[in-house]
């Protein structure tokens, strides 16, 4: 096995919890249209393909229809204006940053469904740019999560085989993708995800909590540094 050079988070859910904000900027955007505000319980199960297929579901209509069009670009106009409005770190997020950081020759990056325009100003707002070598976002590629080609995609960025990379995140997308990109994946409790769907994904590793991941690559890289090392040959006896 090769020793974990990368790790990938997902964002919502597993890095951040922007339920808030994406409720917000959803009903902001059907109420602008005429539609009825819905439930943030209902909304949270529609959250984790992308913007567009969020408001499909919320609205009932195929995601090619021209009101999703129209939908999707107020839901974007008024997030992009409100980021980090009711956005909180994920627990432990930011010391589990910094844990992976100090690791040498390790690369962060983000790979999420969320549209690239959103992503990019909630990323700013919370400072943490300059701690990832390489994003995909919803919109980079024609293909997304649970496709392995975002995965690969940030893999060839970063320079780092696939099988140095280790795939955290909330959801099944985010395992399925993994698998498929010849990935490690650790699947994290708590998220906006059943718990039920994250096992039946089948991840590697399921967490309680964030803060253990640190740990987790630790023992891996530990792991594989053992198992690379050549054994020195016997003395030979006189």
């Amino acid at each position: 096995m090769i020793p974990p050079l990368a790790v990938v988070f997902d964002l919502d859910g597993t890095l951040i919890d922007s339920r808030g904000d994406i409720v917000a900027s959803l009903n902001h955007a059907l109420l602008k249209k005429g539609r009825k505000a819905l439930p943030a319980q209902l909304i949270v199960r529609f959250i984790g393909d992308g913007a567009r297929t969020l408001i499909s579901r919320a609205a009932d209509l195929p995601e090619a229809s021209a009101e999703v069009d129209e939908l999707l670009e107020l839901f974007l106009t008024y997030y992009t204006a409100h980021p980090i409005d009711f956005t909180r770190w994920m627990e432990g997020a930011p010391d589990v940053l910094d844990a992976l950081s100090a690791m040498p020759d390790m690369a962060l990056a983000i790979c999420t469904n969320k549209a690239r325009r959103a992503t990019d100003v909630v990323l700013a707002a919370l400072g943490i740019g300059d701690r990832l070598r390489a994003t995909f976002a919803g919109g980079d590629l024609p293909e997304k999560k649970p496709s392995p080609e975002p995965l690969l995609h940030l893999a060839r960025l970063m320079g780092v085989p696939p099988g140095a990379v280790v795939m955290v995140g909330d959801g099944p997308q985010d395992v399925e993708s993994a698998r498929r990109a010849g990935m490690r994946s650790v699947a994290v409790e708590g998220g906006l995800c059943s718990l039920d769907r994250v096992i039946a994904a089948g991840p590697d590793v399921l967490l309680h909590s964030l803060v253990e991941l640190p740990e987790i690559i630790g023992r891996w890289r530990d792991a594989t540094a053992r198992m690379t090392t050549p054994r020195r040959p016997a003395p030979i006896l006189p």
